[in-house]
């Protein structure tokens, strides 16, 4: 599933961006905190339906998802696109729906997304929750540290991706559909989960549109810049939570990246023991538990 609203914002000549708010409708409360939700790679704001039906937080926060660019039901006029264009798509988003300050909380690909939200409008974030990520590019550096090497696995798919003519009967294969699924949720993988996301896999990306759409969101990430000298202009408190099973990223990552936040108000760096890569997933509980308390403490 995709988020059913979408939003028209001006970024890339025209963007319509997917998202969805807790309990579908957001409360103007202005006592009540809101906090962005960024899903991971291939997937949609479905991946923090855990989050959605936890009546804790929708009762003590908004939770706004925003799909990023080349995913769920978000569509730019442009077939190019980086992470900060995301991040940018996100902030329109929210000058539309009228939010000013917010809270904000990434998965893989959606951590380095709210961390660029914290640098591109400082005074704005109030915190942020990164679950399974690292902020580094696709490093050498980082893969003698227990990261992945994303372009080798990608290479023969984007050649796959590739057409010269318009391809109206594309669907991606079992092989990217069982990567994404087995690295993402590891031993926390379900039949209805594969079932779920399988079929929302080759819905969001049917077609040549489709198409074009995965093949960028592929090579976005391949080729995306890390942040690592940037990180001490991150004021907010940033709450990191990292899966022991995260075959992705690893451990050793975190645990160093962690200390770069030096300005930072609070930093703070939490395994999950047995965790995977989609934590927000996997782990629910801890993961909803860290954001409340992150949210409340502030407020």
């Amino acid at each position: 599933m995709t988020a059913t609203k979408t939003i028209e914002v001006p970024h890339l000549g025209g963007t319509r961006v997917g998202y969805a708010i807790s309990n579908d409708s957001y409360d103007v409360d202005t006592s009540k905190p809101t906090c962005v939700l960024i899903n991971s790679m291939c997937t949609t704001s479905s991946l923090f339906r855990a989050q959605f039906s936890d009546a804790r937080l929708t009762g003590a926060m908004n939770l706004l998802a925003i799909e990023p660019l080349g995913h769920g039901s978000t569509a730019c006029s442009s077939d190019h696109f980086t992470y900060w264009d995301s991040a940018i798509t996100a902030l329109q988003v929210l000058d539309r729906l009228g939010i000013d300050k917010f809270f904000a909380l990434g998965t893989s690909q959606g951590g380095w997304i709210v961390t660029r939200l914290a640098l591109l409008e400082p005074t704005r974030v109030q915190g942020l929750v990164l679950l399974g990520t690292s902020l580094d590019c696709e490093s050498a550096d980082s893969r003698t540290k227990g990261c992945w090497d994303p372009v080798p696995m990608f290479k023969p798919f984007l050649e796959k991706w590739g057409s010269d003519v318009p391809t109206a009967d594309f669907v991606p294969d079992d092989d990217w559909i069982g990567a994404c699924t087995s690295l993402g949720f590891g031993a926390a993988v379900t039949a209805e989960n594969t079932e779920f996301w399988t079929k929302t896999i080759k819905d969001v990306y049917a077609g040549d549109e489709g198409r074009r759409k995965l093949r960028m969101a592929a090579i976005c990430l391949a080729e995306r810049d890390g942040l690592l000298l940037r990180l001490d202009y991150v004021k907010c408190p940033v709450h990191w939570l990292h899966g022991t099973n995260d075959f992705v990223y690893g451990t050793q990552v975190p645990a160093e990246q962690i200390k770069l936040f030096t300005a930072s108000s609070h930093a703070e760096l939490s395994f999950v023991e047995g965790g995977a890569h989609y934590l927000s997933a996997s782990n629910p509980k801890e993961v909803n538990e860290a954001l409340f308390r992150l949210v409340t403490r502030a407020n």
